[in-house]
Order: structure tokens, then C-alpha cells, then sequence
């Protein structure tokens, strides 16, 4: 269907549903969606035009001198908001300068770039995520002190799962708005959940991402609730990841499968692990970067820390999830690192990059490790050359800053500045007198 058809077909959905209002979204650098709104009767220039703003004002994007911005529609990306009874749509934007070119700040532009290149060659690059989160009781109608709402553990159900009906309400506006919503469950957690995203082309999906995580809020907010992303809200509990399913298809074909392979994978899928096993530490700069994404990396949670992989090892950084023999659909890998306050846009980008460069350079990953790694010592780790993610934000910043396969990945504009905005968060984050400080040191110094 032509641009053309597709306007047309918006223009006469907005009239026959009695649409009051577009919400024209975007997102930052920190994968923050944004959004304006304008009503129906703007939508046609919107369509034709795009939209100017001040992109100075975004974090992350033009200095004040190269402001003017102009938002353009992706047209296949419209949907109506079912909560609000079909009144307000959504449209996925696109970021250009005042020249009307691509903004090279834009993560969006700059997923669609990677996977534009990566099409030429014939390939396709699709994921699955798999976002966790927390449900708190509102206070006052926010949520300062994080108190998990139920004292549900994994796969509970009701009624020691007390969001059943509020997880039912999301998917159900989910499923309205084209979403594939694959299942959803209690997790470990006390007040810990998941909706796991239907697999699909990662620029799909990122989008999708962002509706999720709108969705959710807003449905959680009606429920007395307030949902959470932050990767580790509590302390001495499972913080939340976003494993990622991922593999490359070729010629409408799943190129990581391979039915006389022992995990059913073929050589490219061998040489995509090995590139982001290689890539992994400064990888984790992108897919976990906040100062609390490193306070879920560590052992004895589930989450990986050590650089490896493997089928039912879930220490591991990539696991290969067991697939109905023979079904070339199923095969793909999971990259367990990944958590939800990440820029789905930037991630995908960036994990595509450094599995890509495994094929390219035809790497070979270690053997698979098949035992619980958070058991091994030191000398053992050492023994097997198992490297470690970084530990903290600032190793990770570090570690970015000095890989060319992140930084062909992100191009340099988002490159410099996601780098900038680390530094500043870990200082900022560095100078703060906590109050584990206070406690420790103030009665004893």
C-alpha cells in the first residue's frame, strides 16, 4: 500500500471513529518517549508536512543555535489508544533537521539506518524481548518508597497474584493496538511481573517497546498502581531484565538454524554469539545504562555477569532456548544483560552491530558452559578465560568509549552524547552522601 492509500485510510479511520486528538511521539537519547498532540483537524498537515519543534529542548539532541526540528509520521505505525474509547491516536515520528535530512541524533533514524544496511544484504535482523517490572502501591499518587503491592514468587497465580486483572486490562489494549503479546506471568519477586512481546522485526518491536511501557502505566495508575522499569528498585531481591530473543533471517529464511547442529544453530548463528560474546563488555555500556542497571549485575540473582553461554545455564550471558526439533522459526539466541531502562532503538542497534561483526569477521565463540558459573572461583574463572560485564556505570562508559564496532553502531553524534550524558550521571551519581553512608560511618568517625 502506497503512502498515498495509507493517508487516505487514516484521514477516514480518524473521521469514523470521532478521533479528537494525534499524539505525535519520539523518543531522547535515554529512549524517554516524548510526544505533542494536536488535534484531528491538523492531522492532514501533519501527514503532508510533518511537524517543527524545538529540539533544543530535548535531552540529548540540538544545541540552542540548531533547534528547529521537524517530526515526521511513520504512517504504518497509527493506531487508536482503545482507553480512550478510540478519541486519541498514536504515531511513531521520525526525527529531521531544519534541512528536512535525517537528524543523526534521532535513535529511531538510527536503528532504521542499521537496519536499512543490513537489509542491502540481503538480511533481517528480528528480536523478542522480554521486559520485567515492578508493581508498587501508590502514595498520595506516587510512588517515593517503593512497597511491592503483592507477596507473589514465580508464576503465582491469583490470588497471590494481585495484578491479574490489571495485566489482563494491558493486554487486552495491547492486543487492540496490533501488539503480539506472547504470555504473561508472576515473577520472582514480590510485586514483579512480565508481558513478554511477541517476536517481530526489531524496528517493530522497538516501537512496540514504548507502547508497552506507556500502556502499562497508564492501566496501572487506574488500579491504584504505579509500574516501575528501574532495573533494581530493591535492594536484596531479583532485579528486572530485558532478555532478548534474537536472530538474522535471510531470504524470508531463519539463518541461525541449522537441524544437525547440537543447539540447532547454524555457523552464522556461532559466529553472532561469538561477536556479542567479544563485544559484550562495552555492549552493556548501551543495553544497561544507568548507575542502577549495575546494581542488578551482579551474582546470585539470575542475572549474568559472566561473559559466556550456553543452553540451559541460565548464569550465562546468551542462552539458546530449547526450540521443537526441526522447526527452523524457533531458533534463536538470548541475550540475558539487556534491562528495560535501556533505549530499545539504541540496544537493538547496538546488539545487532557486535553480532554482525561476528559474521563478518567469521569468529568462533568458546565452548558452551553448561554449569552454574556463579559457583566458580576466581582461579577457576581465570582458568577458562571467562570475563566479567563491568561492574559499574563508569566501566561501562569506559569500555563504550573505546569500541568502533558501538561507535560505527550508534554513529558519532549519539555516540559522543550518550557517552557525555553517562559521565555526567555517574559523577552526579559518585558525589551523593547516601544513606548507607551515614549509617556506616557517621556513629563511628
Amino acid at each position: 500500500m502506497g503512502d498515498n492509500e495509507l493517508k487516505e485510510g487514516i484521514l477516514k479511520n480518524a473521521k469514523k471513529n470521532g478521533l479528537k486528538f494525534v499524539s505525535l511521539q519520539f523518543v531522547d537519547i535515554f529512549g524517554i518517549a516524548k510526544n505533542c498532540e494536536i488535534t484531528r483537524d491538523k492531522l492532514e498537515d501533519a501527514l503532508n508536512s510533518g511537524l517543527w519543534f524545538d529540539g533544543s529542548s530535548i535531552e540529548g539532541f540540538a544545541r540552542i543555535h540548531e533547534s528547529d526540528m521537524l517530526l515526521k509520521p511513520d504512517l504504518k505505525t497509527f493506531c487508536f489508544l482503545p482507553w480512550t474509547e478510540n478519541k486519541v491516536a498514536r504515531m511513531m515520528c521520525d526525527v529531521y533537521t531544519i534541512d528536512e535530512k535525517p537528524f543523526e541524533g534521532d535513535p529511531r533514524g538510527n536503528l532504521k539506518h542499521a537496519l536499512k544496511k543490513l537489509k542491502e544484504d540481503g538480511f533481517e535482523y528480528k528480536v523478542g524481548p522480554e521486559l520485567e517490572f515492578f508493581f508498587f502501591r501508590m502514595t498520595d499518587g506516587l510512588a517515593p518508597n517503593p512497597e511491592p503491592h503483592d507477596a507473589g514468587s514465580y508464576w503465582d497465580l491469583s490470588p497471590l497474584d494481585l495484578a491479574v486483572d490489571a495485566k489482563r486490562e494491558v493486554i487486552g489494549h495491547m492486543d487492540r493496538m496490533g501488539l503480539n503479546i506472547e504470555r504473561s506471568s508472576h515473577e520472582v519477586a514480590p510485586g514483579q511481573h512480565e508481558i513478554g512481546l511477541g517476536y517481530g522485526d526489531a524496528l517493530t518491536i522497538a516501537d512496540n517497546v514504548l507502547t508497552y511501557k506507556n500502556t502499562l502505566k497508564i492501566i496501572a495508575k487506574k488500579y491504584g498502581l504505579f509500574a516501575s522499569f528501574m532495573p533494581k528498585p530493591i535492594f536484596g531481591i531479583n532485579g528486572s531484565g530485558m532478555h532478548t530473543h534474537q536472530s538474522i533471517w535471510k531470504n524470508g529464511k531463519n539463518a541461525f538454524f541449522d537441524a544437525d547442529d547440537k543447539y540447532g544453530l547454524s555457523k552464522v548463528a556461532h559466529q553472532f554469539v561469538a561477536g556479542q560474546l567479544h563485544h559484550a563488555r562495552p555492549l552493556a555500556g548501551v543495553v544497561a545504562p544507568t548507575v542502577n542497571s549495575y546494581k542488578r549485575l551482579v551474582p546470585g540473582y539470575e542475572a549474568p555477569v559472566y561473559i559466556c553461554w550456553a543452553r540451559i545455564n541460565r548464569s550465562a550471558l546468551i542462552r539458546v532456548p530449547k526450540s521443537i526439533r526441526g522447526k527452523r522459526e524457533a531458533s534463536r539466541i538470548e541475550l540475558r544483560c539487556p534491562d528495560p531502562s535501556c533505549n530499545p532503538y539504541l540496544a537493538f542497534a547496538a546488539m545487532l552491530s557486535a553480532g554482525f561483526d561476528g559474521i563478518r569477521n567469521r569468529m568462533a565463540p568458546p565452548e558452551p558452559l553448561e554449569e552454574n558459573v556463579y559457583h566458580f572461583d576466581d582461579k577457576k574463572l581465570e582458568k577458562l578465560r571467562i570475563r566479567t560485564l563491568p561492574a559499574s556505570l563508569s566501566e561501562a562508559t569506559a569500555e563504550l568509549g573505546r569500541s568502533r564496532v558501538m561507535r560505527e553502531a550508534l554513529g558519532e553524534f549519539i555516540f559522543n552524547k550518550l557517552i557525555e550524558i553517562q559521565e555526567k550521571q555517574w559523577d552526579a551519581y559518585r558525589t551523593q552522601v547516601t544513606p548507607w553512608e551515614i549509617e556506616r560511618y557517621l556513629p563511628i568517625l
